[in-house]
């Protein structure tokens, strides 16, 4: 029988509560509250590990001696990243450029306690099939955008026109909690190995 260890998520994502807690793994939510702006020449799988280090690290700091979860996920299509959208229009920008192709999903995941972290990267090919402006309108519309990266929810409405998911689907969710799980019970900072 294995014991997951009660963690502290730095994050304030619905969807990783959800994964967390459909698993019933123990937690606290401790959302961070760091920059999240692109640094120069910084790549998306860099920018996304970054990111959930920063994170862990931040809510570590306020929480000595627990295991801090850090994540950060993004959508990336031709070597440029896409965020949450700014608005509808934004959204509907987005989903036209997944339209009929393929992108990726990249999701950065750390540990830390105290002042050590250990991270991990998680990449998932995701397949759109092509949209006529009605359904992009529909999933903008219907889709709930503004809070994810790329402007959807791969369990929602945009499920409609996935064609394939090469990869971990809880990553696209917004965790790879399979990931998570090794990084946590294999960690040498949790362990003191």
């Amino acid at each position: 029988m294995i014991n997951l260890p009660k963690i502290v998520l730095a994050s304030a994502s619905p969807r990783r509560v959800e994964i967390l807690t459909s698993v019933g793994w123990p937690f606290d939510k401790v959302p961070a509250d760091i920059d999240e702006s692109e640094v120069e020449g910084e790549t998306s799988a860099e920018y996304v590990a970054r990111l959930a280090e920063e994170k862990a690290l931040a809510v570590a700091r306020q929480r000595p001696n627990e295991i801090v979860l850090g994540a950060d996920t993004t959508v990336v299509i031709d070597d440029g990243i896409l965020g949450k959208p700014l608005d509808l229009d934004d959204a509907k920008r987005m989903l036209g450029l997944l339209s009929g192709r393929s992108h990726f999903v990249l999701t950065g995941v750390a540990v830390a306690i105290n002042d050590k972290v250990e991270s991990a990267l998680e990449r998932t090919r995701v397949d759109f099939r092509e949209m006529d402006e009605d359904e992009i309108e529909f999933l903008a519309v219907k889709g709930d955008p503004l809070d994810k990266a790329g402007a959807y929810a791969v369990q929602a409405q945009a499920a409609l026109f996935i064609s394939g998911i090469e990869g971990d689907y809880w990553n696209v969710v917004g965790l790879p909690i399979g990931t998570v799980y090794r990084l946590i019970m294999g960690s040498k900072i949790r362990t003191g190995r």
